[in-house]
């Protein structure tokens, strides 16, 4: 259920008014309106949802599906990317405290970047161990 204070809320039901690119029955797709590049495009599930994780599963399809829709859009569009970036953010980096997939183009010389952070927790040297852990919480999840 959409949630009347919640700006993302308002902004994929059209309380706002935005640049809407596309919509469907669950999904509204609007420019952002701080783009990283030109193109830049959000898709905003019209219910609330926080992270990705509280999607449901209709909902979840609807935004991948509408992800290669609008990647396929941006490509054949006059930018010429380099490629194209789906990203994003959960919890306290979710900004909008609504859940939104982030679409935009790329290019080689757009400054955008991946900044790893120093890995101080040996994460890599355990690679066999937390895959372990995680296949042995992929089948309980499986088996409820």
């Amino acid at each position: 259920m959409p949630n009347s204070k919640c700006l993302g809320c308002q902004l994929a039901n059209k309380r706002i008014e935005t640049n809407t690119v596309y919509e469907n029955d669950y999904v509204t797709c609007i420019m952002d309106i701080a783009p990283l590049n030109e193109g830049h495009i959000l898709i905003l599930p019209k219910l609330h949802y926080h992270d990705v994780d509280d999607l449901d599963e209709i909902t979840a399809n609807e935004i991948m599906k509408t992800s290669v829709l609008l990647t396929r859009l941006l490509k054949k569009a006059q930018f010429q990317p380099d490629g194209i970036t789906v990203i994003q953010n959960n919890g306290k980096f979710n900004d909008l405290s609504h859940y939104h997939m982030h679409v935009f183009p790329r290019y080689e010389s757009d400054g955008f970047a991946w900044v790893e952070p120093i890995d101080t927790t040996d994460a890599k040297g355990r690679l066999n161990e937390t895959r372990e852990k995680l296949v042995k919480l992929i089948n309980e999840q499986l088996l409820r």
